[in-house]
């Protein structure tokens, strides 16, 4: 797995583990009796982005290394992915 490919995993692993962590934790501005006028009641009351992509960025790292570790160790190649798609 050359540098290209590895930042790609890292890339789609990051995205999914955004968009898994996005709305946990996250409470409507209905719930908190909070409506900003004109916006939707089911909007974030409040939004902490800087957190979530910390702790996307220290999640999917963790996940990547695992990944890296399982493809490096030859119980997961490139080549069966392939083979896959061929058929």
């Amino acid at each position: 797995m050359n540098w290209f490919s590895a930042l790609v995993v890292w890339l789609i692993i990051w995205w999914l583990v955004l968009f898994i962590i996005l709305p946990i934790g996250i409470r409507g501005q209905a719930e908190e009796n909070d409506i900003v006028e004109g916006s939707e009641p089911g909007a974030p009351h409040t939004l902490d982005i800087k957190k979530k992509f910390k702790q996307t960025t220290i999640i999917a790292s963790i996940l990547w290394v695992l990944t890296c570790a399982l493809i490096l160790s030859g119980w997961v190649s490139w080549d069966a992915f392939g083979n896959y798609i061929n058929r």
